[in-house]
């Protein structure tokens, strides 16, 4: 997989591909027909139950007002729906893949991605990924009851970053789940180490993400409004190392690379990021023994800073909130305590 198919398959937000949104208007001849029956002239690529299963999660208001299957158009209806999209490849190749599955039920299941592992096939590799790892332990469940015919993403996280992701496993899960992503009320949490010394304890990073204009394997940041999407990070500095700083970020919005643009905006690009140019030395003194310290901190983490460290969401049958914690992954623990050790010996 080149690192341009890497970005191609990561060019959406973190859950926008997955599903879609539309509204109509029912035109005033229509005679009263059943919603579900209505909307399948005209979404030809989903199937009733899927309807159904919007229906039963809230994905599918009339005037305003979620309805049930059953409910009847009348003219003049203002229809709004939110459906999980198809996939764009009819065929998902089963591979077993170790994946650390820290959390399972009927409906959904919750795993801890380590970096390097890219979620999705596309473009040309449809091998190697989350969704075939996935696909392999789906089909070996004992009695599995689902009508999904592969893992339900409702995000996404880069190839290059660690943590939660939590997957579907029935339409109506998946319904669900795509309507909290939609709504952005699940809950979660990020680490990074970001260059420099990031002087407040707290801030808000606010502008709009789009394609860089030059360099088409970045996003950047447009204060105008007039390009890009509307992007909020808040974040926290959790632990300083003069030259490095440990932040938490917490999303408002989802946007491709959010938290990897956005500090690079503010001086503050993420530890060893080579696609943001965070792979050399951005902070520090110019000394033989500085330079071998960053070189040998680069090798124990060889990707950018970046974890997805907590994921917190609505279940989808019980109605309780879940809420989980993902540990700091070896590489960044490891850079962690180096810099800790670098520190308090200086």
């Amino acid at each position: 997989m080149t690192d341009q198919e890497e970005f191609d398959d990561q060019t959406h937000d973190e859950s926008e591909g997955l599903y879609e949104h539309f509204t109509l208007k029912v035109d005033p001849g229509q005679e009263p027909l059943r919603i579900d029956k209505y909307l399948m002239n005209f979404r030809q690529n989903s199937t009733r139950n899927k309807i159904s299963q919007a229906c039963r999660a809230g994905n599918v208001t009339v005037n305003g007002k979620a309805v049930k299957q059953n409910y009847r158009v009348k003219p003049g209806d203002n229809i709004s729906i939110l459906l999980t999209k198809p996939p764009r490849e009819n065929v998902i190749i089963p591979e077993n893949i170790p994946v650390n599955i820290v959390y399972e039920d009927d409906d959904l299941l919750v795993v801890d991605k380590p970096a390097g592992m890219v979620v999705h096939p596309g473009h040309g590799n449809y091998t190697g990924t989350l969704v075939n790892a996935l696909a392999y332990h789906f089909r070996n469940l004992p009695n599995l009851n689902t009508d999904l015919d592969r893992p339900g993403l409702v995000h996404r996280i880069d190839k290059d970053t660690s943590g939660l992701l939590v997957i579907a496993k029935n339409e109506y899960a998946m319904s669900h789940l795509a309507r909290q992503f939609y709504d952005r009320t699940t809950k979660r949490l990020y680490w990074a180490f970001v260059w420099g010394n990031v002087e407040e304890d707290e801030g808000t990073i606010t502008g709009h993400i789009g394609r860089h204009p030059k360099n088409r394997m970045q996003m950047s940041v447009y204060e105008d409004g007039n390009h890009g999407k509307h992007a909020v990070t808040h974040y926290k500095v959790l632990e300083r190392f003069k030259y490095m700083t440990w932040v938490q970020c917490k999303l408002e919005t989802g946007r491709t690379h959010q938290i990897r643009a956005h500090f690079r905006h503010i001086g503050h690009t993420l530890f060893n990021d080579e696609r943001y140019e965070g792979n050399v030395i951005l902070r520090g003194v110019n000394l033989p023994k500085y330079k071998q310290f960053i070189n040998n901190v680069f090798e124990v983490l060889p990707r950018q800073a970046l974890h997805a460290h907590t994921l917190g969401f609505v279940h989808p049958v019980t109605g309780k909130e879940w809420y989980f914690e993902s540990p700091m992954p070896a590489d960044m623990q490891e850079a962690l305590e180096r810099w800790r050790n670098y520190i308090s010996n200086s």
